[in-house]
């Protein structure tokens, strides 16, 4: 593994335009090739901006930095943003020792349908290549129940009524492992989350026209796995000693 770090001083009013094209033109292609970013930090004087990222190698790095500085929309963005920047410095970082224990990351999404059967999807700012069912990560010490509950509102603007666990999906590339709910819609105006999702909307999905919406595969499979659930039960509690916090089993026949 190699670590890139980078620092940016920048026009303090422009803090904003710069963290859009961040999120638009830079992100996505990383992530989508295998990068992980570790972390990015600006002073409080919103004039100097931190980026670490790791790559596996020298050749990976080389080859998000081509994509990236090749494409159309990231060479006319910086057309505009070129001004913003006073200067920019590199440096490349590698670990003396392995210091961290493997981290996984749990994810929830759900698979919710309103009074007429229609499923809610959203498009994200960082896969708008795809819609998919609402969802993010879970946070220390939250119960997958109030992960759901808070990830599907954040972005949706949606409350909803949990009926059962559809699926348990291990992303062994990232270390990502989503558990996905079905759920109702309960209340809400349905809106978009800025900076987070771009599309919000309820749809007719279907076995036969699911891939208009939904064009990554592994996404499709949770909604396709969700439509004819096999619900499975959820416990949630603490040791030493034992405390149970809740039990989720299917709530409801779900017709």
């Amino acid at each position: 593994m190699i670590f890139k770090r980078k620092t940016y001083r920048v026009k303090p009013e422009k803090l904003n335009e710069i963290n859009k094209f961040f999120h638009t033109n830079v992100y996505p292609v990383h992530i989508k090739n295998g990068a992980k970013l570790i972390g990015r930090w600006v002073n409080d004087m919103n004039d100097e901006i931190l980026v670490i990222w790791e790559y596996s190698s020298m050749e990976h790095y080389e080859r998000i930095n081509s994509l990236i500085e090749n494409s159309e929309e990231y060479q006319s963005a910086m057309k505009e943003l070129g001004e913003y920047y006073i200067e920019a410095d590199k440096g490349f970082l590698s670990s003396t020792a392995n210091y961290h224990p493997p981290k996984h990351i749990l994810s929830v999404s759900g698979y919710i349908t309103n009074k007429d059967g229609d499923v809610l999807l959203v498009r994200n700012f960082h896969r708008s290549d795809t819609m998919e069912m609402p969802g993010g990560q879970v946070e220390e010490g939250e119960t997958l129940e109030e992960a759901i509950h808070r990830e599907v509102f954040e972005e949706t603007g949606v409350k909803v009524d949990l009926f059962g666990i559809t699926g348990i999906y291990q992303n062994v590339t990232s270390g990502v492992t989503c558990v996905v709910f079905r759920a109702e819609y309960q209340s809400g105006e349905v809106r978009t989350a800025e900076g987070e999702t771009s599309e919000v909307f309820f749809t007719k999905i279907t076995k036969e026209n699911i891939e208009q919406f939904i064009t990554r595969e592994q996404f499709r499979n949770r909604a396709l796995d969700a439509m004819d659930a096999n619900f499975i039960p959820y416990e949630a509690f603490k040791a030493r000693p034992y405390e149970l916090v809740s039990r989720f089993v299917v709530k409801k026949e779900y017709s």
